[in-house]
């Protein structure tokens, strides 16, 4: 089978399997952290491109990734994360939070990209996560501008909000741009309701003014 059908016939399938959200007046989608939600105006855009950078190790990209799991499935939407160096632990999530899960893993940075230029042209999903977080830097450098350009056009026209992960700032299109900011232990990690205590950096809003703010 040539490859051009087998991505017509995953794109019926995602179709089939993952309706695409009725068109609305909602150009935001919620994360669930207030202090966030309330920097940018009610939550990440739809139909932008988010870049988060973590620049610690230990700085909570997962614990982000598994909160935005858990409201996907209180808010009953599916949630598509490219897991660009196979990293991601789905244990800690029980199994109602993994149906709202479609999972992509790749090995690769320049895979992850094909994936997401894939998922946005349907526009099947209201939030993508493309995690590039583990991703080697070399790796990161080879992928050309303008390919951020092309997942830029192809998400305006969609009620998606793409959310990025990397970590060091390098989408030059990216409408929002947050840091995120905490560098916890392992004494951090254990105590309870970390996820409020998320802290973030609001580094840019596309037509507004630098901001700074923190969650808990």
């Amino acid at each position: 089978m040539a490859a051009s059908s087998k991505i017509v016939d995953l794109r019926s399938l995602l179709a089939e399997r993952f309706p695409r959200p009725p068109a609305g007046s909602q150009l935001r989608i919620a994360t669930g952290l207030a202090s966030l939600d309330k920097a940018t105006g009610g939550g990440l855009p739809k139909g932008a491109i988010t870049e988060l950078t973590s620049p610690e190790v230990s700085a909570g990209t997962a614990l982000l990734i598994y909160h935005l799991l858990q409201v996907a499935h209180q808010e009953r939407y599916f949630l598509a994360l490219i897991d660009g160096h196979d990293s991601f632990d789905p244990h800690p999530l029980g199994n109602a939070q993994l149906q709202n899960l479609l999972w992509i893993r790749c090995a690769k940075a320049m895979e992850a990209v094909k994936a997401a230029d894939l998922l946005l042209r349907d526009g099947n999903f209201p939030l993508v996560v493309l995690d590039l977080i583990m991703n080697a830097t070399e790796e990161l450098r080879k992928i050309p501008p303008t390919s951020w350009y092309r997942l830029q056009r192809l998400v305006e026209p969609v009620p998606t909000a793409f959310l990025v992960l990397t970590r060091r700032s390098m989408i030059s299109s990216a409408q929002l741009k947050l840091v995120l900011e905490n560098n916890w232990t392992l004494q951090n990690l254990e105590e309870n309701d970390n996820f409020s205590r998320l802290k973030f950096q609001v580094e840019r809003v596309h037509g507004g003014r630098q901001e700074i703010m923190g969650a808990g």
